[in-house]
C-alpha cells in the first residue's frame, strides 16, 4: 500500500499545475526582471529591466509609452505573472518539503527551456523517469526514491503531429545550449545527416516517435519538421505510451507544465518493454526498473481507485495481438507479489462492473501459467534499451 498525500498537498499541487500552465512567460519580457516608468520631455514611457540568464549582464528595454493602453495593460499582466510567479514557487517549496520528487537541476532546467521554446505546445510528450517523477502529485502518493533518478531527458512526438502543426521549435541546439553551452549533438550511426541525441555534463536529451510504419524504418532518424532540426528515432510501442497524454507540472523554479504519458499507459508500457530489455548487467538493471516503476503504478492506482483506468489501459494492450499479450503476462510475472495481487484485485473489482473476465485477458486460473513471448530480434531489444 503506497503512502498517500493529504488533500490539501493534492489540491496546492492541482493548483501549481493550472497555475504555471496560464503563465504566458514572455521571452521579450522575462519574470526575472522589472518594468519602470521613465519621465521624458513632460511623457511617461515604460522600460524593462532585465538581466541576462546566462551572463547576470544587466540591460534596459524600452518598451513603449504608458499613454499606450496596451502597453500598460501589458506591464500590468507583466505584474500578476511575477506575483503570481512567487507564489508558485512558495507552493513547490512546500511540495518538495512533504516528500514530492523534483529533478536534478540541470535536467528541470533543460525541461523548463524545451517548455518555453513550445515543445509541450507543439504536443510533445516527456516520457521516461522524468515523467514519472511527476507522478506523485498527480496520483497522490509518494514514490518511493530509488526509482526517481535519472539524468535523462526523452521527449516524444508522434511524426504526423511534427508534420501537420506548420510550427517549429527554434533550433534546438540554441535552445539546449542557452541553459548548458556544452550541448553537443550526439551523431547517429545509422543516419549521420540527422541527430536525435544531445548531450552536455551528463545530461542527454533524445527525441523519439513511434514506429508504425515497418521495419524498414527501425534504427533510422525520422526528420521532424517541428523540433527544431532534430530529427527523432523510431520506436514500437511508443505510440501506445503517448496516446491520449496528460498534464502534469515538474516541481523545479515555479512549476514548469509538462505533457506526460497516462500513469496507467506508462504502467503497462513499462511491463511491456521489460520483457524486451537485454540480458546483461545493463539490461537487466534498467529491467527491474522497469518492473518497479510498474509496480509502484500499479500499487497507486489501485490505492487511489483508479481501477478502470487500469483495466483501460490493460485491455487496449491486450487488444493488440498475441505478441503484446505474451509480453503483458510475462511483464506481470516479474513484479512483486503484493504488485501482481494488487493489478489482479484492481481489474476484477473493474471488471465486475464492466463484464470483462480476468481469464480473458491474461490472468490463467491455473496458477503459474506464464506463456512464453514470442523471440525478439536485436532492433526490438535495442527498442527497449532507448527508453
Amino acid at each position: 500500500m503506497p503512502d498517500l498525500i493529504g488533500l490539501p498537498l493534492q489540491t496546492m499541487f492541482a493548483e501549481v499545475e493550472q497555475r504555471s500552465l496560464d503563465a504566458e512567460f514572455d521571452e521579450t519580457y522575462p519574470e526575472n526582471g522589472s518594468f519602470s516608468k521613465r519621465e521624458r520631455n513632460g511623457q511617461h514611457y515604460w522600460y524593462y529591466n532585465g538581466y541576462d540568464r546566462q551572463t547576470g549582464a544587466k540591460y534596459v528595454k524600452y518598451a513603449g509609452p504608458a499613454q499606450d493602453e496596451a502597453v500598460t495593460q501589458r506591464v500590468e499582466r507583466f505584474q500578476r505573472i511575477k506575483t503570481d510567479f512567487r507564489a508558485r514557487r512558495r507552493m513547490i517549496t512546500a511540495l518538495k518539503a512533504a516528500g514530492l520528487p523534483a529533478p536534478d537541476p540541470l535536467v528541470g532546467e533543460v525541461v523548463e527551456a524545451l517548455a518555453r521554446a513550445g515543445a509541450f505546445r507543439l504536443r510533445c510528450v516527456l516520457v521516461g523517469t522524468a515523467a514519472y517523477q511527476t507522478y506523485a502529485g498527480l496520483l497522490g502518493v509518494l514514490l518511493p526514491t530509488p526509482t526517481l533518478m535519472t539524468t535523462d531527458i526523452d521527449v516524444a512526438q508522434f511524426h504526423a503531429i511534427s508534420l501537420l502543426v506548420e510550427d517549429s521549435l527554434p533550433p534546438i541546439l540554441e535552445v539546449l545550449r542557452a541553459v548548458e553551452p556544452g550541448f553537443a549533438e550526439i551523431p547517429d550511426q545509422a543516419g549521420g545527416r540527422f541527430a536525435t541525441r544531445f548531450r552536455a555534463q551528463g545530461i542527454e536529451v533524445e527525441f523519439l516517435t513511434p514506429n508504425r510504419a515497418g521495419d524498414e524504418h527501425q534504427g533510422k532518424p525520422a526528420p521532424m519538421p517541428a523540433l527544431g532540426g532534430a530529427a527523432a528515432t523510431p520506436l514500437r510501442f511508443l505510440d501506445y505510451l503517448i496516446h491520449e497524454p496528460v498534464r502534469s507540472v515538474l516541481l523545479h523554479k515555479a512549476g514548469v507544465p509538462v505533457r506526460v504519458p497516462a500513469p496507467e499507459r506508462y504502467a503497462v508500457h513499462k511491463l511491456i518493454v521489460a520483457t524486451r530489455r537485454r540480458s546483461d548487467h545493463h539490461g537487466q538493471t534498467k529491467r527491474d526498473k522497469d518492473v518497479h516503476q510498474a509496480g509502484v503504478l500499479i500499487d497507486a492506482l489501485a490505492a487511489t481507485r483508479r481501477q478502470h483506468d487500469l483495466l483501460d489501459a490493460w485491455m487496449e494492450a491486450w487488444d493488440r495481438g498475441p505478441k503484446w499479450q505474451a509480453a503483458l503476462v510475462r511483464g506481470r510475472a516479474m513484479l512483486r507479489p503484493e504488485h501482481q495481487s494488487a493489478l489482479r484485485q484492481a481489474l476484477e473489482r473493474a471488471g465486475r462492473e464492466t463484464g470483462d473476465r480476468l481469464e480473458d485477458i491474461g490472468f490463467a486460473t491455473t496458477a503459474g501459467i506464464v506463456p512464453p513471448i514470442p523471440a525478439a530480434d536485436d532492433e526490438a531489444v535495442e527498442d527497449a534499451d532507448r527508453v
